[in-house]
């Protein structure tokens, strides 16, 4: 109870991995995975202590291990208090968040984003104004620093995103229902800092050209003309440059193109997502085989919806 007697006030959510770049959209497509965190929040509104809110986060899964904060420097915990402050909420005296995140870490499948995304649709549930997809877009878009990844956590699907005057916009497509998707994940973890590193300033203009064809030809291949995945998703920008931050995957990727399925280094890496009109179930088992006990290679339904709001009395379990 607050000082002022009023009960917590409690919200839960579900928000997808995500796979952003898809080989040649390097900061402009992402595509929604069926592989959700879970975050259930119990928010006390009224006058905070000094120094900030009472704020304790239980973490589950992913980041137990207490490689995630679970105080106020929690990223789920620190998007929530933004969105509200940003949402006209009242002053936040006490928070506690449960966190049960089943998105890898560090692997390039959206973990942060899911983070973001999770918080601020928690305070969006929370708020006493009613907001918008597109205001949750622009704040996690500001909160993250590009919209690639945050676009599919909202909207779900495919996303095509940009930014205007400084605002993360983007429009969401539905994926081809005969494509599905593949994610062989090894235990080696990338931070998204370090791969942007080593990617420099400016690239040769044919290179930008070769990136800008095949973009636009994904977004057709995704959505439409699958038969044109394997072509749609060549990169020359991000991925050659950035091989030897993920050795392994990038042989494994190269080693599948060359047998003729469209992989790509999900995100910043080390995941490599493979999209595919054949039988998913046998092309993970062909996955594999390339691979050792050090990766996990499964199917993954694409996520049709993005960030949603939950039971908040149904609980989150380990």
């Amino acid at each position: 109870m607050t000082a002022a007697g009023a009960a917590a006030q409690v919200a839960a959510v579900s928000v997808p991995a995500t796979s952003a770049n898809l080989g040649p959209g390097y900061d402009c497509l992402g595509l929604a995975l069926e592989v959700r965190d879970h975050y259930r929040a119990e928010v006390e509104f009224g006058p905070a202590a000094v120094g900030g809110p009472d704020v304790v986060v239980t973490v589950l899964g992913q980041g137990a291990d207490g490689s995630v904060g679970a105080g106020a420097d929690n990223l789920v915990a620190r998007s929530l208090l933004r969105g509200l402050a940003a949402w006209a909420a009242p002053e936040v005296a006490r928070l506690r968040l449960t966190c049960h995140n089943r998105v890898p870490h560090g692997r390039g499948l959206g973990s942060s984003s899911a983070a973001i995304v999770g918080g601020l649709t928690l305070a969006a549930h929370l708020a006493p104004i009613d907001v918008a997809d597109a205001e949750v877009l622009a704040l996690a878009s500001e909160i993250e620093g590009h919209p690639d990844n945050v676009a599919p956590a909202v909207l779900g699907g495919f996303t095509v995103s940009w930014t205007e005057a400084g605002v993360g916009q983007a429009l969401r497509l539905t994926p081809h229902p005969e494509i599905a998707a593949v994610i062989a994940v090894p235990e080696a973890s990338l931070s998204t800092a370090e791969a942007r590193d080593l990617l420099p300033e400016e690239v040769p203009l044919a290179e930008a050209v070769h990136n800008l064809s095949r973009s636009a030809l994904l977004t057709q291949a995704l959505t439409s003309c699958p038969e044109h995945l394997l072509a749609a998703t060549e990169d020359l920008l991000h991925q050659p440059r950035r091989a030897s931050a993920y050795v392994a995957s990038h042989a494994l990727m190269s080693i599948l193109r060359m047998d003729r399925h469209a992989a790509v280094i999900s995100g910043a890496g080390p995941t490599v997502l493979l999209l595919t009109t054949a039988d998913a179930d046998a092309v993970a088992v062909e996955v594999a085989e390339y691979t050792g006990p050090q990766w996990s290679v499964q199917v993954v339904p694409f996520a049709l919806e993005g960030a949603r709001v939950e039971d908040a009395a149904a609980g989150l379990t380990r």
